[in-house]
């Protein structure tokens, strides 16, 4: 009877999904994994779970019961924070129907994309909450070490804290839109359900506070900086990206930190990785040797890893999406941007970028054929773009510079001439200026847009702040002369932006979700 409870809950009490869903689930295993209670009976089988918790990161299941590994489109850390992350902002443009809705803000409480953003994202919130309270039933009865049992359950609490952390970006306003962050965040589930009573509780649960989503996001990633074994040493050899360590958990808090405009928490956790990574030479070092399970560069911290028999298929994985089928572009708004040096190493054709038919796309993943690319959810770029905006909103111009030109400078063709200096800006408003220009250019098509676009909103900088969804290039053409540089092109933005104020800003909680548990209150004006 556990058994079948734990699957319909799945589907059903926490996701809201229909009776007729929720029978076919009941007749399948979940993928590299074991249903309960046999799951935590021995030690393979435990580690089994563990790999399906993974696997519910990497493929879900997307409006579909899967039958093989490859049953879902990658939500939610997959693929799926790359492609939405991107086409809600402005710096790509949606150029077939696929992410039409995403892009043209046309979406629903019933539209796929932001529905399964939920659904999946609590599918794995609902994953890591059985693992580890199995994983401590197991290590009680004497079945796996403590020690070993502690690095599981770490693993799971930063996949709970940062899938909480991205649900927020989509679902809730940011972190300073109310005094004390008191405004409707998401529930924060801690609870593996596999009892009816937990079924009752967990589907009647309220939406937490931001502030207390963020309090226990930073409970979990403390927890998982503790208790993870891997991490422990500042060399690249024990690295495995593809599983979470010590380091993801810390480069995660400054994300965290910088979301919460507590710049000196984020100095404070960048320090502790100085020495454990640094910056590859060569820009584009990360997105080489991704399709083994340990990419051999010093800058990736965390990425999720797919094979040729485990990955989001053709109408999810990176490389078919933004590549072989050429579906979304880069947006000629950033491509023609002056701050984008024409001469930077991150515009050489078939290396950075892939281009056909004049069009230019980004060639940061290249396995078409077995769609085996790791999507990269946080490399050492991030945190060091992280540390060096904070230290300019800090007033340490000096340190923020000397950051930012270690990101840039190994992009620019004579770094001696082309560098930014102390000259190339008047304040430290203008500083950051540039610290987030160059963030649009460094992480274009890795998912930052969206959570830089909300963070944002109404920032104390003026010339920084953004206020709603920006204007995009219309949907579905774009001129090859577009990205033709010094030809005079002009750039028009067909869709209009829309203020922070609208209620389309944030994704409706899906319909699915209200229907079961009406009082956990829609967003306004849905």
């Amino acid at each position: 009877m556990k058994n079948i409870i734990k699957t319909i809950l799945l589907s059903a009490a926490v996701l809201g999904m229909s009776a007729c869903t929720e029978e076919k689930i009941v007749d399948l295993k979940p993928i590299n994994n074991i249903l309960s209670p046999d799951a935590f009976t021995t030690p393979t089988l435990i580690a089994t779970y563990m790999n399906g918790v993974y696997n519910a990161a990497a493929v879900g299941q997307y409006n579909a019961i899967p039958t093989s590994p490859n049953g879902g489109r990658g939500y939610i850390w997959g693929a799926a924070f790359v492609q939405q992350g991107e086409t809600r902002g402005e710096d790509v443009v949606n150029l077939q129907t696929f992410y039409e809705l995403t892009y043209k803000t046309t979406y629903d409480p019933t539209t796929a994309n932001n529905v399964y953003y939920w659904v999946d994202g609590y599918r794995l919130i609902n994953r890591c909450n059985l693992m580890i309270e199995g994983t401590n039933d197991a290590v009680a009865k004497g079945i796996i070490t403590k020690a070993i049992g502690d690095n599981y359950i770490g693993q799971c609490k930063f996949l709970r804290a940062i899938t909480h952390l991205e649900l927020l970006t989509y679902f809730a306003r940011p972190y300073h839109f109310t005094a004390g962050a008191t405004h409707p965040g998401v529930p924060y589930r801690e609870v593996g359900v596999n009892t009816f009573e937990e079924i009752n509780s967990e589907s009647a649960k309220p939406r937490n506070t931001v502030a207390e989503c963020y309090d226990k996001i930073l409970a979990d990633l403390n927890d998982a900086e503790t208790l993870i074994t891997t991490g422990s040493s500042a060399t690249f050899s024990a690295r495995v990206v593809g599983r979470a360590s010590k380091w993801a958990a810390i480069a995660f808090k400054t994300r965290l930190y910088l979301q919460k405009r507590d710049w000196p928490n984020v100095l404070v956790e960048g320090a502790k990785l100085n020495g454990a990574f640094a910056l590859t030479v060569d820009p584009y070092a990360p997105f080489q040797g991704t399709t083994t399970p340990a990419p051999s560069n010093s800058e990736s911290i965390f990425s999720i890893q797919h094979s040729g028999i485990s990955n989001p298929t053709v109408n999810g994985a990176l490389a078919p999406i933004l590549k072989d089928r050429a579906l979304v572009c880069i947006s000629p708004i950033l491509w023609r941007d002056p701050q984008w040096l024409t001469n930077d190493k991150r515009r050489e054709d078939g290396k950075f970028i892939y281009t056909a038919s004049g069009i230019k796309y980004t060639n940061k993943y290249t396995d078409v054929t077995n769609r085996s690319d790791a999507a990269p959810v946080i490399r050492y770029a991030e945190v060091v773009l992280n540390m060096a905006e904070a230290n300019a909103r800090l007033g340490n111009s000096a340190t923020a510079l000397t950051l930012l030109n270690s990101v840039r400078d190994r992009s620019l063709a004579t770094p001696a001439t082309q560098s930014y200096t102390a000259a190339s800006y008047v304040t430290n408003a203008d500083l950051v200026a540039l610290i987030l220009k160059e963030r649009r250019i460094e992480f274009l098509q890795e998912g930052r847009r969206w959570t830089d676009i909300h963070r944002l909103i109404d920032d104390p900088i003026a010339s920084v702040a953004t206020h709603g969804i920006p204007a995009k290039v219309a949907s579905g053409t774009v001129p090859a002369t577009a990205f033709v540089l010094g030809n005079g092109y002009v750039v028009t933005t067909a869709l209009a932006a829309i203020p922070s104020t609208d209620y389309k800003f944030l994704w409706p909680l899906p319909q699915l979700e209200m229907n079961t548990n009406p009082g956990l209150g829609q967003n306004p004006d849905w």
